[in-house]
């Protein structure tokens, strides 16, 4: 049975497990070939222009801030200048539920290419890792002798050469990784005071060194099988109609199925398929699959086969594409892409909550203001007969700018407001509670209750008002 009977059969024993694993559960090393072609130089414009925006950020500003902040200690988060706090959560699950929208109907369409083009782990294996063993060690050939031979003074020097590397390369990404969370000026003092005075740090940075040593030195490729969940979630998002890294069978294999080339024969005439049973899209794989066998757990859509079946098509003058974009139902109807209901449902959803996300961030306010009656209090009367209620209010300040806080009620002229200092200062990207008394008499209070307009003014000006309960005797 050829690889073809595969899939088009009832035996697909290869579906049985992957394709990193050896029938007694050891692991098999994938040795991939070293890849070139078109597609492999446009992966390597976007992954490199991705590098250098992710290890840029941190030290870009913008309005004075960090660009991209991800502070969970502090709860604190800037996008692009912009500082959010805890209370515009809101928006951050929203954004959080976009995306999640966003890679389905992203995959709905295109497959599993965010991983091979886009994916940090693929990036960092593919274009930095891989290409430093390949320097080192050679083309795969090589490093599989290389592996397999004796312990000589030449293996040594090599293995030593390329961990070395490895550790260095793992230790810049710990620190940008770092510089995301804590900012890139706490991480600077981090490294440039004496070792003594950020031991937690410095405990940190080791331990995200060695993480992402162990995941690009051992791990690897087996992250995105046994550990990324999206791999796993394609499974129930990709269907017939979803572009995909595919091996066009119908043409690939003919009526007889694939065979070697040989020269000046007439391969349509003798049933023969494209194919020519060359195997450079097995070896190229940095997933170590048969792109033959169909749609498989492993493919990250890296476009490494696609480029490789494109050079041997061209070698013995046949049609380039034989691997190519393409999804089930194009390569059984010769179509291309199919706007199904599916996808301009899911796009429809997508665009109205991108458009409803960047509404909510463009109508964000600068400032936070809440005004709770104390808990546990209640109303209390004072020496002169006026009923007071205690008050803790709590004031955000996402601006650049300081500010000179007073507060007026609106609707009452005989409401009076108390501080418990002489007056509320709230700093630039700060937050400030205080406790407040609100005292008006008796008169003023209707069943009990009154509902009261609160103005907060900075700096002279109004910037929030806010709507708060009154309560007192009920006569």
């Amino acid at each position: 049975m050829n690889e073809f009977d595969k899939i088009t059969g009832d035996e697909e024993t290869f579906r049985d497990s992957i394709s990193t694993v050896n029938e007694d559960g050891s692991r098999k090393w994938v040795y991939a070939k070293k890849p070139k072609g078109k597609w492999f130089n446009r992966r390597q414009v976007v992954s490199y222009s991705l590098l250098f925006l992710l290890f840029a950020a941190p030290h870009i500003y913008i309005g004075g801030h960090q660009s991209v902040l991800l502070n969970i200690i502090e709860r604190k988060f800037v996008i692009l200048g912009k500082v959010f706090w805890p209370q515009d959560f809101f928006l951050f699950a929203l954004a959080i539920i976009v995306g999640v929208v966003f890679i389905i109907t992203f995959t709905i369409i295109y497959g599993r290419l965010f991983c091979g083009w886009i994916c940090p782990q693929t990036i960092f294996m593919e274009m930095v890792f891989r290409r430093i063993e390949y320097f080192i060690e050679g083309d795969w050939t090589r490093q599989k002798k290389l592996n397999k031979g004796p312990w000589n003074a030449e293996k040594i020097r090599k293995k030593t050469i390329k961990h070395i590397l490895f550790w260095l390369v793992s230790f810049l990404i710990a620190n940008t990784f770092l510089a995301y969370i804590i900012s890139s000026e706490e991480l600077w003092k981090i490294q440039t005071d004496p070792l003594g005075a950020h031991i937690g740090g410095l405990i940190a940075i080791i331990t995200f060194t060695t993480i992402f040593y162990l995941v690009f030195s051992m791990l690897r490729e087996q992250v995105c099988t046994t550990i990324c969940p999206y791999g796993r979630l394609q499974g129930v998002l990709l269907d017939e109609n979803s572009m995909l890294v595919a091996y066009d069978h119908v043409r690939g294999e003919g009526e007889k199925g694939r065979a070697k080339f040989r020269k000046s024969e007439d391969r349509k005439e003798q049933g023969k398929g494209d194919c020519i049973d060359c195997n450079q899209c097995v070896v190229v794989c940095p997933t170590g699959i048969d792109i033959r066998n169909g749609t498989q757990l492993e493919c990250v859509n890296c476009t490494a086969c696609m480029d490789a079946c494109d050079h041997m098509m061209g070698s013995v003058g046949l049609e380039e594409g034989l691997i190519r974009f393409v999804s089930e139902q194009g390569i059984k109807e010769r179509t291309g892409f199919q706007w199904t209901r599916r996808v301009v449902s899911y796009t429809i959803l997508l665009s109205a909550m991108v458009i409803m996300l960047i509404f909510l961030l463009v109508t964000r306010n600068d400032f936070e203001v809440t005004i709770l009656r104390q808990r546990g209090s209640t109303y209390q009367t004072t020496p002169d007969g006026l009923i007071s209620n205690i008050f803790e209010i709590g004031l955000t300040n996402k601006t650049q700018n300081d500010y000179q806080v007073e507060l007026k009620v609106e609707n009452n002229d005989k409401a009076m407001i108390d501080l418990a200092v002489q007056s509320l200062t709230l700093q630039k990207e700060d937050r400030l509670k205080e406790r407040v008394v609100i005292k008006m008499p008796m008169s003023e209070i209707h069943n009990g209750k009154e509902i009261l307009t609160v103005v907060v003014y900075g700096n002279g000006e109004e910037i929030q008002r806010i709507k708060t309960k009154f309560i007192g005797p009920l006569l």
